[in-house]
């Protein structure tokens, strides 16, 4: 590790490349796993689906100690319009990195087949209400967004636990950046996305954040005042938070 900073109740973790960041990661969000499998019965999580998780995922699932048939998966944002079998949807995006490859006691996806949009956030507002979320694992995007609460659709106080967004177009370009997509025309214009407080409201919080695309979005995070504007500065209010960066994504902050 190269540094870490305090950011309120933040904790960052700056490390000189991709693959330590996601060991660290890994291995912290595996320690409160068995740490939690100690004390209950079943722990509930949720994954974010974006390339900034590939290493923290490739390294969660090696790890040896935990009871993954005791544990409840999640996923945290849907595009709405997208085939059920396109690579770009991030259940199958988790399902081919972590869900498919250990035996969870449950995996809840946010589509159904045959089901309106309005049925799914019924259905699975439902779900999380009966799962309290224990831990997230989850990134921030380049305009500073935490699942799909954009900055002008995140809301610090939302009533809702999923709900339906309007993508704009600095994260709709950040999918062409990540390579998800080919062109901004591609992406999706709209989401279903888990909200600010649901996200916020679970126990832990382990975020991954590599990459140059996001210097800005982790200096403001670390820095700026604690609103939409930045949604992802609610962290340093969390009283378990840890986002772990490598030097590029950090670059701002050295």
């Amino acid at each position: 590790m190269i540094k870490e900073i305090n950011a309120g109740n933040l904790k960052v973790k700056i490390f000189n490349t991709r693959a330590e960041m996601g060991r660290c990661a890994a291995n912290e969000a595996a320690a409160c796993i068995r740490k939690l499998q100690e004390q209950k019965d079943e722990i509930n999580m949720i994954f974010a689906a974006a390339p900034s998780q590939n290493e923290t995922l490739a390294e969660l699932v090696s790890s040896e100690g935990i009871k993954w048939e005791k544990i409840n998966a999640f996923h945290m944002d849907e595009y709405i319009g997208i085939s059920a079998d396109a690579p770009q949807a991030f259940g199958n995006f988790l399902k081919e990195r972590i869900f498919d490859k250990l035996p969870f006691k449950s995996v809840n996806y946010i589509y159904a087949d045959g089901e309106s949009y309005e049925d799914t956030c019924k259905r699975y507002s439902d779900l999380i209400k009966s799962h309290p979320i224990d831990i997230v694992c989850l990134g921030i995007g380049e305009n500073g967004h935490i699942a799909f609460n954009d900055p002008w659709v995140a809301d610090f106080n939302d009533s809702e636990i999923i709900k339906r967004v309007e993508l704009d177009n600095v994260c709709r370009n950040q999918q062409v950046n990540d390579g998800c997509f080919k062109t901004l025309e591609d992406v999706p214009t709209h989401a279903l996305t888990l909200t600010v407080p649901t996200l916020f409201n679970a126990d832990y919080l382990f975020c991954t954040v590599p990459a140059k695309t996001k210097a800005e979005a982790v200096y403001n995070t670390v820095n700026a005042e604690i609103n939409e504007d930045v949604p992802a500065a609610i962290m340093r209010k969390h009283k378990n938070a840890v986002m772990y960066c490598d030097s590029d994504s950090a670059s701002k902050l050295l």
